[in-house]
């Protein structure tokens, strides 16, 4: 029976992928938090040679340490550096020898129907799904207490995603590791944090620091099209409609109002909520923030001081 090129291709690009990464992908057991016993269990990403691991916060949840076992049968302790609840990443270190470190790409140049292969390891062996980019730039809503958030540009993929595979890898066909597995969409879909610069800044501050400090403003925001006369203008579709402007929060002081269309922040176009999210971080705390927005078909300049966001 003739074999089928395109197959073969196929198989061995999941094949070398799935050698590669399995090996830098752990098994975490995770003592249950609230005195239920028994743990739960989920994936990890080798990040650093001295032992830091990239995984999902709701895979941890409360807990401060665990254990991790890999592909080579060792297993080591690790504590919980830090957890970001609002894009789902967590940062764990394992006490004892862990694999090399994997190689992150770039999630900003995926293009739908892109092979990606999903690596997990939900127990004592390896998993391994292959699928296609199936949809790029779908939002997560995420919460911590009362605050909320959306993790912005998720990656859609239909690589399966089997149970306890959250924290671990979505590589491209290189074996660049580009978005960190975190939950199913429905049946056959699968959704990954994906790894781009804001990701790189949300894990640097969680190993130095343990956790994210953001700015808040105290809106709440809905995309909503631009005129034809603003479009020509700005040379785009969209801004953000105030929905809501939280009293005494930093945005109402601003003088924002409700019905306000913004259209730039920081001197950068705002099209879309992630815009603005992407601004509102521990640099912008305590610091002038200047914001135009479409106030009764004018334009109106006013500068607001975020303040640092404080989870309920």
């Amino acid at each position: 029976m003739a074999t089928d090129p395109a197959l073969d291709s196929y198989s061995a690009i999941v094949a070398g992928v799935a050698a590669t990464l399995t090996p830098k992908v752990a098994s975490l057991r995770v003592p249950n938090s609230g005195g239920r016993g028994g743990e739960g269990l989920g994936s990890a990403v080798a990040y650093t040679g001295d032992g830091f691991l990239l995984t999902n916060a709701h895979v941890v949840g409360r807990s401060s340490g665990g254990t991790a076992l890999f592909a080579d049968g060792t297993s080591a302790p690790f504590t919980v550096v830090g957890t970001d609840v609002l894009s789902d990443l967590a940062v764990v270190r394992a006490a004892g020898p862990t694999p090399p470190p994997a190689e992150l790409g770039e999630a900003d140049r995926l293009v739908v129907g892109q092979l990606v292969v999903a690596v997990g390891s939900p127990g004592l062996a390896g998993s391994v799904t292959a699928g296609v980019v199936s949809a790029l730039g779908r939002s997560l809503p995420t919460r911590s207490g009362s605050a909320a958030r959306l993790v912005e540009d998720v990656i859609q993929t239909d690589a399966a995603l089997n149970p306890g595979n959250s924290g671990g890898a979505l590589a491209d066909a290189q074996a660049r590791v580009v978005g960190i597995n975190t939950a199913v969409a429905g049946v056959g879909l699968g959704l990954a944090v994906p790894v781009n610069a804001t990701t790189r800044r949300i894990i640097a501050a969680l190993m130095r620091d343990g956790r994210v400090r953001r700015a808040y403003l105290g809106l709440v925001t809905v995309p909503a099209p631009l005129s034809a006369a603003l479009r020509e203008r700005f040379g785009r579709s969209s801004g953000l409609r105030v929905a809501e402007v939280v009293p005494d929060g930093p945005a109402a002081r601003a003088g924002l109002r409700t019905g306000d269309l913004l259209l730039a922040a920081s001197g950068r176009p705002v099209s879309a909520a992630q815009d603005l999210q992407r601004l509102m971080f521990d640099d912008a705390i305590g610091k002038p923030l200047p914001i135009t927005v479409m106030r009764n078909g004018a334009l109106v300049d006013v500068i607001a001081q975020p303040v640092e966001l404080v989870s309920a």
